[in-house]
């Protein structure tokens, strides 16, 4: 597994930001499940191994305020026959990490490479 750079976002927490503001602009909010099944559909993504990676970076952006979460109301998961689920959204915060990583990404890919041998 690559190494996190101090104040960088990991393929998944990519992932996770681009497919949770797609989410949250059809719904407003969106749950673990369904961020799985966007991320699953998403053509350049990377590829998500299991839903326990996926909760620990949420949780892992949560702590960071790129998240913010609610459960949902437990009557509507009854009333629908399934557990209440967790509900998240992007932060402002969670957007700005989100731009700033796909600029550093950017300016990356953008460098010439440097001669192995000068």
């Amino acid at each position: 597994m690559a190494r996190r750079r101090e104040g960088r976002l990991v393929d998944l927490e990519v992932d996770i930001l681009a497919a949770g503001m797609e989410l949250q602009g059809d719904d407003g909010e969106f749950y673990g499940f369904a961020l799985a099944k966007r991320i699953a559909e998403r053509s350049d993504a990377a590829a998500l191994t299991a839903h326990g990676t996926l909760y620990k970076a949420l949780a892992r952006l949560s702590e960071r305020g790129l998240l913010e979460s609610v459960w949902e109301d437990a009557a509507i998961g009854e009333a629908e026959g399934r557990p209440r689920r967790r509900l998240y959204r992007v932060t402002g915060a969670g957007e700005l990490a989100y731009r700033t990583e796909l600029e550093a990404r950017r300016v990356v890919a953008a460098a010439p490479a440097k001669a192995a041998f000068a």
